[in-house]
């Protein structure tokens, strides 16, 4: 298994990514934002992914993403392969396209988002702490990358207060501590049943009501 980073000769995998994201989404019922081959492509070509392969077979892939002028970068679209999901390869990936970003960004805040709690314990290992939405980038571009998010009504209508994702943030201070305290599960279950919460509630104002014809 080779985990690097992408290159041109990767431009051929573009349509396997996708579908693989696409997939997962489907299969999670998550609001994962939509990515097109041509935007995957840019970011192979500029150095700003890495991708995960079994000799020639597709295993997975991440790639970066730089807002504010690139006071900001985010680790993005993480996905693993289903034929090689459970054996720790999204932590591998991971690790890679956050060392990666780290000496590409050297002076960037890093971010992500996230719906699942496999990802949160990653990023926290790493050295993220979740964090509100204020204190991610206010670039509008950002936002605006949001709206092909299933879920995207419910940032409009808490004013970017509330998400199904959580945003967790680099903590640099907390990764060089000497004593960080262990994952904290009930932290994380809390935000797990805040994200249950606010799904049921949105599929109960979406499902007609049988009493109205």
């Amino acid at each position: 298994m080779q985990v690097v980073i992408a290159n041109t000769s990767h431009l051929g995998y573009t349509r396997v990514i996708c579908d693989t994201i696409e997939e997962s989404a489907k299969l999670r019922g998550t609001g994962i934002a939509r990515r097109s081959e041509e935007y995957l492509a840019t970011k192979i070509t500029n150095g700003n992914a890495v991708i995960a392969l079994d000799g020639d077979k597709f295993a997975g892939f991440c790639y970066i993403e730089t807002w504010g002028h690139g006071k900001f970068v985010a680790n993005s679209g993480l996905i693993v392969h289903p034929d090689y999901r459970g054996k720790g390869l999204a932590k591998t990936i991971k690790t890679k396209v956050f060392e990666h970003s780290r000496t590409k960004f050297p002076q960037a805040k890093i971010f992500g988002i996230t719906t699942g709690l496999a990802v949160m314990k990653i990023n926290y290992a790493l050295g993220y702490e979740p964090v509100t939405f204020s204190e991610l980038t206010d670039d509008p571009d950002f936002w605006k990358g949001c709206q092909t998010c299933k879920n995207y009504d419910i940032l409009t209508r808490t004013e970017r207060k509330m998400c199904l994702c959580t945003g967790m943030l680099f903590n640099p201070e907390k990764k060089a501590g000497k004593s960080r305290r262990s994952f904290n599960e009930k932290v994380f279950s809390r935000l797990k049943g805040i994200k249950g919460s606010l799904q049921r509630k949105k599929e109960k104002n979406t499902t007609p009501n049988p009493s109205h014809k």
